[in-house]
């Protein structure tokens, strides 16, 4: 079998590479047979694991090659230029056989390290393969180690094995990748960006930037709880951190409350009140779904256990969870009473005959909808009702990210602030001396505070709408 016929029969999952096809170009003109070919790794497309093979748990590897073997300068290690006709015919031949006049038609040269390539036989080419594969496999060096592990700040604690943390990737002030994981032993972080041994991670500071084996910077820190709700599993959709921090303050939640949910969700309601009352206050969250009452455990449990390992505090156990109907619930709330109420559920004006009665007098209910009809069934159900309660607000939060950067010119320097007219001559002279002395060479230096523009405007992907919020408050009649 010819080695291109061996690499289209591994399946489609394999992604031509410039590694890939040059190996396949020098088995050709030396006619390397199947089982001398030892192609170490493939990149695969999308995927992202943390198993112990660096998998998602799909049973699909994700890339563990260290690098990449582009066939021009102009080859990128994450992604590569559109090629031309000829750049794609000339990659499917030997190297070796291509003349000057096609590497100048290419647009570079030769690099200096292919000069031998004639007498490079397939072993050599393995081994070189197999040079880089030990040179890369995402486990910091003592240099690297060094920057690492720096002096520890009184109360800080490093990264440990059993933590959830968060890794980032942006490029050119654009978040490229955001994943949530756990850190485990044996373990890696893996993604088409290459993959970090989850022990080069273990005893680093959180915010600590390491590099991929493909040599693509990462940056591993401890995600914030409102993260933290952002990237946990889920079974239903959760409150958002927008609106949750909107209720507590419509609730106006303190430490040592006690407090009534109803819709547990995914748990992040639980988590944001659980902060919110403290040690010495609690949480009763009522959920009427199996499913979503066992997912909601798990991630409350999941945040305890690694805010343990962060801290070396114990996360206060101020959640119960009960699983069962707020509608039928009077029994279970006898002789109960609450500063505050939170509901998340389809139809709250059924539920408010049996929690108005347990809660505070001039205490807040707080309802979260997702739909501005929802909101027209609950007025309509307190008109109808004598319950003492009166509506005060109904709100939609809104955020707009914004984006703000230095103005730059086409080659990526900085462009100057304009100077009034009656200063634009007196410093004209020291600007073009300091040209003529630093030309080609200008540094932040050469731009003083305040001689830099920026350019402002909202952020193109804006979020969309979430929930409505409503605001109750109990009153004496």
């Amino acid at each position: 079998m010819s080695a291109f016929a061996l690499c289209f029969s591994w399946g489609p999952s394999v992604q031509m590479t410039p590694r890939l096809a040059r190996v396949c170009a020098t088995c050709l003109s030396h006619k390397v047979h199947r089982r001398d070919l030892r192609i170490a790794s493939f990149t695969w497309i999308k995927r992202f694991g943390t198993g112990p093979d660096g998998d998602d748990g799909s049973g699909v590897p994700v890339p563990s090659s260290p690098a990449l073997f582009p066939f021009s300068k102009g080859a990128s290690r994450i992604g590569r230029r559109p090629l031309s006709p000829l750049e794609r015919v000339s990659q499917m031949l030997p190297q070796e056989s291509l003349s000057e006049e096609v590497w100048e038609l290419r647009g570079n040269a030769p690099r200096a390290e292919d000069d031998d390539t004639e007498t490079r036989t397939p072993e050599k080419l393995v081994e070189d393969l197999d040079v880089h594969e030990q040179s890369g496999d995402g486990v910091v060096s003592e240099s690297e180690e060094e920057l690492t592990h720096g002096p520890i700040l009184p109360g800080e604690r490093l990264m440990c094995f059993g933590e959830v943390l968060l890794a980032e990737y942006r490029r050119k002030r654009r978040l490229e990748l955001q994943k949530m994981f756990q850190l485990e032993n044996g373990s890696k972080l893996g993604s088409n960006r290459g993959f970090i041994a989850h022990d080069a991670i273990q005893g680093c500071h959180a915010g600590t930037v390491l590099r991929t084996s493909l040599g693509i910077p990462m940056l591993i820190r401890r995600p914030s709880l409102e993260e933290f709700t952002l990237f946990m599993k889920r079974g239903p959709a959760i409150a958002y951190p927008k609106d949750a921090s909107a209720m507590l303050l419509m609730m106006d939640v303190n430490e040592g409350d006690r407090v009534l949910e109803s819709g547990s969700g995914s748990g992040a309601m639980s988590l944001f009140l659980s902060r919110a009352v403290g040690p010495s206050g609690s949480v009763l969250s009522v959920e009427v779904r199996a499913d979503h009452h066992r997912r909601a455990v798990l991630n409350y449990e999941r945040w305890r256990s690694s805010w343990r390992l962060r801290s070396g505090n114990e996360w206060p156990e101020n959640v119960h969870f009960h699983l069962g109907d707020l509608i039928n619930a009077a029994p279970s709330l006898a002789g109960r009473s609450f500063n505050s109420v939170a509901l998340d559920m389809i139809n709250p004006h059924l539920a408010l005959p049996t929690v108005v009665p347990h809660l505070h007098t001039g205490g807040v209910c707080a309802i979260y909808q997702a739909n501005i009809t929802q909101i027209v069934d609950l007025m309509e159900g307190l008109r109808c009702s004598t319950l003492p309660l009166v509506c005060e607000r109904i709100v939609e939060v809104q955020y707009r990210d914004w984006l703000l950067a230095p103005s730059l010119q086409k080659d990526g320097s900085f462009n100057r602030r304009k100077e009034p007219p009656g200063e634009e001559t007196a410093e004209s002279e020291s600007d073009d001396s300091n040209d003529d002395a630093g030309e080609g060479h200008e540094s932040p230096a050469h731009f003083p505070f305040g001689s830099v523009p920026y350019i402002a405007r909202p952020h193109p992907e804006q979020n969309g709408h979430t929930a409505f919020l409503v605001k109750l408050r109990k009153i004496f009649k």
